[in-house]
């Protein structure tokens, strides 16, 4: 049976679980503080702040 992961906020240090299926790449959001996590790895399970994604106005 596949078990929840414990990942720590980058931004607030607040606890949080991981998926038993979460992806690398995967965006998800801290329960706490609301910022956006970019799973960077499963095995370990570790997360960074996501990247902002910037409009492009063409240029």
């Amino acid at each position: 049976m596949p078990t929840t992961m414990t990942i720590e906020c980058p931004e607030c240090a607040a606890g949080a679980e991981l998926r038993p299926d979460a992806m690398a790449g995967e965006v998800l959001q801290c329960p706490d503080c609301g910022v956006e996590l970019e799973v960077i790895s499963v095995s370990p399970p570790q997360v960074e702040l996501a990247p902002t994604v910037e409009e492009d106005w063409g240029e």
